[in-house]
This record gives C-alpha cells, sequence and structure tokens, in this order.
C-alpha cells in the first residue's frame, strides 16, 4: 500500500509538454495519457481483454453517481471492489458523480449539505454528500477517486460562479476529512483529487488553484472546462491552472476532448486525459484517423477496400476494411460498433504515446505544428 507517487521524465523545450510515470498500487501509467470512459465499469463495446491487449489502455475511468445507482455498493463490495467486479487489474479512477447530478438527475435540489436528487433510472430519491460520495468511491475501491463538486454550466454569472467555487471549496474539506476517517476496504491505497472549478473568471480560477494546491494532494484536476465554452476560451483557462497548479503533481483536464485539443492541452501541461467522444462518435460512425476524421457511414467507403488505418499497432484498425465497417453499420450489426470503438480508443491512446514519445526527444511542438490540421481533414 503506497500513495500514488508521479516522477517527471522529460520536459519540452519548447512548450509546458511532459512525460511522466504515475505508480499506483494497481500498477504504472506512462503520462500524457488518455483513460477511456466506463462510466459503469464497462467502457461501452470493447472487452477488458481488449482495452488490454489491443488498446492498450493502462488505466481507465468508472463513475461514481452510475456505480451507485447500478450495480450498488453491496454488490461492489461483496465482489472485492471495481478491480475484482469488472476483471481490469489496472488503475482505476472514479469520478464523484457531481457532474451527473447536475446534468442528468431530475429535480435536483443543492444545499450546503449536499445534492438531493431524483434518479434518471427510476426517479427513487437520493442525497449525494461529501461524505456520502466518499463513502462510495471506498466501497467502489478506485486507485484515484475525486472530491465531490458543482460544475456550474457555462455561462455563469460571476456571482453564481463564485458562489459555487466557495462551496465546492468547503465540500473538499468535507472529503478530505471523511478519506482521513475511514479505511481503504481492499489492502491498497485510494488517492483523493481535489477539482479546480471558478468557471471562466481568471480571479476566480486562481483562488481555486491556490486552495487546491494547499490541499498537497498527489494530484489535482482541473473541472468545468469543455461545457460548451469556446476552444479558444478552453486553451487560455487551461493554461492559467497549469500555470498555478504544482509543477510536480499530475494534472487531470476531465472530460477533454477531441485529438486536437488533447495535443494542445498538452503542450499547456496536462498530464490525463479522458473523454466519451472516441467511443461514443466511433458509435454513431465517426472515426479518427492519422489521416483525419471520417463518417464510415458516406457511401463513398461502399468500396474502399483498404484497412481502417494503416498507421496504427491495433490489429482491429488494420485487419478491417473501411467498405466491410460501411457495411457493418449500414446493415446496423453489432460489430460495427465494436469495431468503431475499439479503433477509436486504440487510436487516442496511439496520440498521447506519440506525444510522449515526441516529449522525450525533444521535437513535440513541430510534430504538434504538423499534426493537428491534419488530424482535423474530413475525409
Amino acid at each position: 500500500m503506497a500513495f500514488l507517487q508521479f516522477q517527471l521524465e522529460a520536459t519540452d523545450a519548447f512548450s509546458k509538454a511532459r512525460a511522466g510515470t504515475i505508480t499506483t498500487d494497481h500498477g504504472v501509467i506512462q503520462t500524457p495519457i488518455f483513460m477511456p470512459v466506463g462510466t459503469v465499469g464497462s467502457v461501452k463495446a470493447v472487452t477488458q481483454q481488449q482495452l488490454k491487449n489491443e488498446v492498450k489502455a493502462q488505466i481507465i475511468l468508472g463513475n461514481t453517481y452510475h456505480l451507485y445507482l447500478r450495480p450498488g455498493t453491496e454488490i461492489l463490495e461483496a465482489a472485492g471492489g471495481i478491480h475484482q467486479f469488472n476483471g481490469w487489474d489496472k488503475p482505476v479512477l472514479t469520478d464523484s458523480g457531481g457532474y451527473q447530478v447536475f446534468s442528468l438527475a431530475a429535480n435536483r435540489k443543492l444545499t450546503e449539505e449536499g445534492a438531493l436528487f431524483q434518479s434518471h433510472i427510476d426517479g427513487s430519491r437520493h442525497l449525494f454528500t461529501p461524505e456520502k460520495v466518499m463513502d462510495i468511491q471506498r466501497s467502489i475501491g478506485a486507485d484515484i477517486i475525486m472530491a465531490f463538486d458543482e460544475c456550474p454550466p457555462y455561462p455563469s454569472e460571476y456571482s453564481y460562479a463564485k458562489k459555487s467555487m466557495e462551496l465546492t471549496h468547503r465540500w473538499l474539506d468535507r472529503c478530505f476529512a471523511r478519506l482521513k476517517e475511514t479505511p481503504d476496504l481492499y489492502g491498497y491505497t485510494q488517492n483523493l483529487f481535489p477539482i479546480v472549478q471558478g468557471g471562466t473568471y481568471k480571479d476566480l480560477r486562481t483562488v481555486s488553484c491556490e486552495y487546491v494546491a494547499a490541499k498537497e494532494a498527489t494530484g489535482n484536476a482541473i473541472g468545468g472546462l469543455s461545457v460548451g465554452e469556446p476552444e479558444d476560451m478552453m486553451y487560455e483557462f487551461t493554461a492559467l491552472c497549469t500555470e498555478n497548479l504544482p509543477y510536480n503533481k499530475p494534472r487531470y483536464l476531465m472530460g477533454v476532448g477531441t485529438p486536437w485539443n488533447i495535443l494542445e492541452c498538452i503542450s499547456l501541461g496536462v498530464d490525463m486525459f479522458d473523454c466519451v467522444m472516441p467511443t461514443r462518435n466511433g458509435r454513431n460512425g465517426m472515426l479518427f484517423t492519422t489521416n483525419g476524421v471520417i463518417n464510415i457511414t458516406n457511401k463513398k467507403w461502399a468500396t474502399d477496400f483498404s484497412c481502417i488505418d494503416e498507421n496504427l499497432p491495433c490489429e482491429t484498425s488494420r485487419f478491417y476494411s473501411k467498405a466491410y465497417l460501411r457495411h457493418l453499420f449500414v446493415a446496423k450489426e453489432i460489430l460495427g460498433l465494436q469495431i468503431a470503438s475499439i479503433h477509436n480508443l486504440s487510436f487516442y491512446l496511439w496520440l498521447v504515446g506519440e506525444a510522449r514519445h515526441h516529449i522525450t526527444a525533444g521535437d513535440f511542438m513541430s510534430w504538434k505544428k504538423e499534426m493537428i490540421p491534419v488530424l482535423k481533414q474530413r475525409l
């Protein structure tokens, strides 16, 4: 049992990009890293073996809100935690469910105590407090757990963003207190990451970064971005946060994003990313490739018998043709959703792996400058 360790291995001379290693009780994570989203303990349409052997995932996400509702903490504890339950023996991160409470749940009511909400599944009523969320994440047993926060919408008035940030900070104190007084359930260490909020107001973001940094957690997260604001604003506030968060701790930008978003934010000093985009867009026929973006349902691919992406090491991407994958989508075959999901996730993991390679090699910024226009092409 050991707390998370972060070792910086290389930095880019022309940006804030860095390559590092995160060590947890369930293994090592090489940064920068993309984390596939497995909301209910399952990355949609992808098996754990495929995640490990083809996608080359090093860490996956679960979500406290969804796992609390299904299968529930009793079953998770009876199984011995999420790793035993779903068979994933590498690191797991759980989001606190705060975003889901404020975006999915009906008739929610926010108080100092916590958030009262109705389940989006059956309408049942539940109360999430910082203490309750810590207890749930203890039961889930992820290696990295997130503080319970409020994610204000974009745009938000200054007064609302400030009030929300201050509430998030008070909840953060309660999260740390609760975690300190409760034991690890499964014999390994759980690491709490605070979340920076403050909307799109520079002074609030700076205050929140300082508050979070003072907690001296093993890592820190940037929340409340990629919620509808323009890309340039997202980059501006990401840069502000990385400038004000500890240099020697991993920085996690929550819910971001497109391949070009990820490369830009790596250059701003972000180490960890997650997003539903590769799997969600994949299930709708959008493929991210080393040559650009493909809508596989377009008729132009009906007789293209070349493989999905010859530049990826992923067997699935090199084995199946574009024509065959289009056929599966047109025929509404489930296999099409699986192939597209595996491919997109493999592409994302390849991309951050390439970024790491170029940071170490010292030519990250020139590579990024060449890569982004290619990635944005609509084929």
